[in-house]
């Protein structure tokens, strides 16, 4: 039995590693699919950074139906005390601190690339900027755990709204630049200013939709 209960503290203790593992392939899936929407790849590794990072506030529901489900990290053998330390040293030092930098510098490479063959590079910006903040993500996703047994949805709920507060009104000023540079060039333009309408609005909208339900 204390077996398994130094097993289920090491992954416990390795949650927060896993959510940065999550965070960089949901970077990597950014600029694969190509959109965030497409195939929902970034926000089921989203998804699993959240889970990763509330897994302890998870179990405590177990606690519940009368399930003793140990939610803490502490404890254990001296030889998984090592193999957490290594685990977690060789994410952050080498994953999150090399690795991403060094495919950021490579997805930059891969935008100008795009450009020259007259494709849109905003994929692969995108890509390098998210793991470029691999590091500062996490911090903020787990700066919206409440520590309740509904933490999971209140990181989700955090994350939306930084998105909607945040991240589409620049989002809308970037589609703002690209229709007068379409208009310019006599390309299309009205698609980007539509967009650019939906997300400075779409607060509104969430907020039209739950009103008519």
């Amino acid at each position: 039995m204390n077996l398994i209960n130094d097993g289920i503290g090491l992954l416990l203790g390795l949650a927060p590693v896993a959510a940065l593992v999550a965070l960089v392939l949901a970077g990597l899936a950014l600029r694969n699919q190509g959109s965030v929407l497409q195939n929902g790849r970034f926000g089921q590794w989203m998804f699993w950074a959240a889970v990763m990072l509330t897994l302890p506030q998870i179990l405590s529901w177990f606690s519940g139906f009368g399930m003793n489900v140990p939610i803490s990290a502490g404890g254990g053998t001296a030889f998984l005390n090592v193999f957490k330390v290594d685990v977690t040293n060789f994410v952050n030092q080498f994953l999150v601190g090399y690795f991403a930098p060094v495919v950021a510098a490579w997805l930059v490479l891969r935008a100008v690339v795009d450009i020259s063959e007259g494709r849109s590079p905003l994929s692969s910006i995108l890509g390098a900027m998210f793991l470029l903040s691999i590091a500062s993500t996490q911090a903020l996703l787990q700066g919206w755990n409440s520590g309740t047994k509904f933490a999971t949805a209140d990181v989700l709920a955090g994350l939306w709204t930084y998105t909607a507060s945040r991240i589409l009104p620049v989002a809308a000023g970037l589609a703002i630049i690209g229709a007068i540079l379409n208009f310019a060039f006599g390309k299309p333009a009205m698609r980007l200013i539509c967009c650019a309408a939906g997300f400075l609005t779409v607060s509104a909208l969430w907020r039209l939709v739950v009103s008519m339900m």
